[in-house]
């Protein structure tokens, strides 16, 4: 089974600040969500699935003022100065992740490109429904390959998160991947997504482009979120 889009990462400066811009930006609010006692941070979380993105879900997340420091670099570059100078202002899509059932070849197949999307963590958070409970790559640096356009990866141990959310009128039409390596895009074979790929480096006059594109549907109408751009 090829790897699928799992969910897109929006990172924000608190859950109330994610939840109120969803609201504007979708006329849609998140529903479900908990703790990550590993990464102290916390996370909202609502069903975007659709016919190109069955089994997809949209994740706010923001570091857990409540939570001790993880002793360790957070996943999805929330602890990075610019990044959360960034979200003060507003919430930012940051990533994707992509979910399989054969994470380590394709860890070890990426780094034979010279691509290292991160170490294997085991991670959990609570819900009313139970446990959930997955592995996913992480970076002890903290950056994202590709300029955050290289999606994590994730393999769940047990349910999904989408199998207890409610359905919502929103969901995730198209997903543009941007500086991912031809090689790596075609291992990677994310269906329904329109990679640009090219030989990972950033032509000059496209600095400003950014690493990933989502499109949605929603209440409001279309909504086309740009990444931000990470450097470094």
């Amino acid at each position: 089974m090829n790897p699928r889009i799992d969910h897109v990462v929006i990172a924000a400066d608190s859950l109330e600040q994610g939840a109120a811009w969803c609201a504007a930006t979708f006329g849609v609010r998140p529903a479900g969500g908990g703790k990550h006692p590993l990464m102290g941070t916390h996370n909202q979380v609502m069903d975007i699935s659709s016919e190109n993105f069955p089994g997809c879900y949209l994740e706010v997340i923001a570091i857990d003022p409540d939570a001790p420091p993880p002793g360790r670099v957070r996943w999805f570059g929330l602890d990075r100065p610019e990044l959360r100078e960034a979200i003060r202002d507003s919430p930012r899509l940051v990533h994707a992740v992509a979910r399989t059932h054969k994470i380590e070849t394709l860890c070890q197949d990426l780094a034979k490109l010279a691509l290292h999307p991160g170490e294997l963590l085991t991670a959990q958070r609570e819900t009313p429904y139970g446990l959930l409970k997955w592995r996913i790559t992480v970076r002890d640096d903290g950056r994202l390959e590709c300029a955050g356009a290289l999606p994590s990866l994730i393999e769940w141990h047990g349910e999904h998160p989408c199998a207890h959310l409610p359905p919502t009128p929103l969901s995730l039409r198209h997903l543009v991947l941007r500086g991912i390596p031809l090689q790596a895009a075609d291992m990677l074979r994310l269906p329904s997504v329109d990679n640009d790929p090219t030989d990972g480096t950033i032509p000059p006059d496209a600095v400003q482009q950014s690493p990933l594109t989502a499109t949605l549907a929603s209440p409001r109408g279309p909504v086309v979120l740009d990444g931000w751009h990470i450097r470094g």
